[in-house]
């Protein structure tokens, strides 16, 4: 397609619709970790270990709902299509974003991101329409550019959502009052909960409908039988082929090593210099996660697509692997100066999920073509593995890191970055072992003449 014809494609408004969602989204990361820090110590939990374990559990609340209802949506899609489960995702994430806002209590905290993840579990569907729209030699750029819109809402959403924290200090006037002193992440969300119902509006009014009806799968849709989906995608994961299943947990692990990460990194950034920390605030981290999600953009938007023509998704899986075990392990040795050596340890973080994802989203994709597999399924089980460990990544760094944070020697708040890393290790040696599945070449009118006299 070329452009007015470009512009007005399916993969074209997926991608604006999944842009703005994410900006909106992405807009808790910077304060998310203040936030529930200040709920506990609002219920008198002040020890250090005591109250970032709420943190943990909080993450991984979001992602127990994504883990849970992540395969029911990817199976639904196949039966009703992907267009009402994305707007489902949006809704969702409206309502939620606000009501996370507006919470001052530890549990409903927990309550609002599960349901929060339950609804927005819909990345592999998103992840499904693209192969829906796309020929072979469009998947990885496309999945790429799908990336590079989570890359961008990575690069402003939580830049705005560290300007927005605390309004009545920042910006005063309208919100100089006791209100806005009372919830000073409220506005942030707010906002995010604007732009999603944006995308909603945006997305009802563009977003055309992937699978068509005669490719649809049939199949019971109730709640038992979602319910049955979940256990069932997991279990079931053994008979899908080989390949796939290499993939499904090479990414499994890559997910556990990095949401170990991002659930302590601000628990380190917010550390005081003294105590081994870089002092950070939300405003800080917000210019951190801008800069991952620019390096995000620049990988996955413009160079995934050459590079892979040139080395092939397999290896670039391999070299984004690598730069995760060296990234994620050095984390703890930064220090606020010189502050370029923080961007270069957090450039080895960019580039590892930049590569990763979109080569192990596309091989996966083709793998599952290859093997005439039901797309939806197969990415409903990635990422059904994926959510399971993000929701096992969250509590066991927040237990690791409240039993090491004042500790020495080997046992320190270095100690989850330094697992992060092993995991990452890890993570390469199994994927040592995919093969890539050789197509089977088609029978020729001779070959068949030939099996017929034999």
């Amino acid at each position: 397609m070329q452009g007015g014809d470009e512009k007005r494609s399916p993969f074209f408004i997926l991608f604006l619709v999944v842009l703005i969602d994410m900006i909106g989204f992405t807009l808790v990361i910077p304060f998310l970790t203040y936030f529930i820090q200040d709920l506990a110590t609002g219920r008198g939990i002040v020890e250090i270990g005591a109250r970032d374990r709420w943190v943990g559990l909080t993450m991984a609340a979001y992602t127990l709902g994504q883990f849970i209802f992540t395969p029911i949506l990817g199976s639904l899609s196949d039966q009703h299509g992907r267009r009402p489960i994305l707007l489902f995702g949006l809704v969702s994430n409206t309502i939620f974003l606000l009501a996370f806002g507006l919470t001052g209590n530890l549990w409903i905290a927990l309550l609002v991101r599960f349901l929060a993840g339950a609804g927005n579990g819909n990345i592999a569907v998103a992840r499904a329409y693209v192969g829906d729209v796309s020929e072979t030699h469009q998947l990885t750029g496309r999945m790429g550019l799908l990336g590079a819109a989570f890359g961008i809402g990575f690069m402003i959403g939580p830049m705005i959502g560290g300007l927005l924290s605390d309004p009545a200090a920042a910006f005063g006037g309208v919100f100089d009052s006791d209100y806005w002193r009372s919830h000073p992440y409220l506005l942030p969300c707010v906002f995010a909960s604007l732009l999603s119902a944006i995308s909603l509006i945006f997305a009802l009014k563009y977003l055309p409908e992937s699978l068509p009806i005669e490719k649809r799968t049939r199949g019971e849709s109730s709640a038992i039988a979602s319910l049955k989906k979940v256990s069932s995608n997991l279990i079931g994961v053994r008979d899908l082929a080989h390949s796939v299943k290499l993939l499904i947990l090479v990414n499994a692990i890559f997910m556990l090593a990095f949401t170990m990460m991002q659930t302590t990194f601000i628990l380190f950034t917010g550390m005081e210099i003294v105590q081994g920390g870089m002092g950070y605030d939300a405003r800080d981290n917000g210019y951190v996660f801008a800069f991952i999600g620019f390096m995000g953009v620049l990988i996955q938007g413009g160079l995934i697509g050459p590079l892979s023509r040139k080395f092939g998704n397999k290896k670039l899986m391999s070299i984004g692997i690598i730069f995760a075990a060296v990234g994620l392990s050095s984390i703890p040795y930064l220090r606020p100066e010189p502050f370029i050596l923080v961007f270069a340890v957090m450039s080895f973080v960019a580039i590892a999920n930049g590569l990763f994802q979109p080569s192990l989203s596309t091989l996966t994709t083709v793998e599952a073509k290859m093997n005439s597999l039901d797309l939806g399924r197969v990415m409903g089980s990635q990422a059904g593995f994926g959510a399971l460990a993000r929701v096992i990544g969250p509590v066991l760094a927040a237990f690791i890191w409240e039993a090491t944070v004042n500790g020495t020697g080997v046992f320190s708040y270095h100690t989850v970055f330094r697992i992060c890393g092993i995991l990452s290790v890890i993570a390469f040696i199994v994927q040592l072992r995919f093969q890539i599945t050789t197509p089977i070449p088609p029978i020729s009118s001779n070959d068949k003449a030939n099996a017929q006299n034999g």
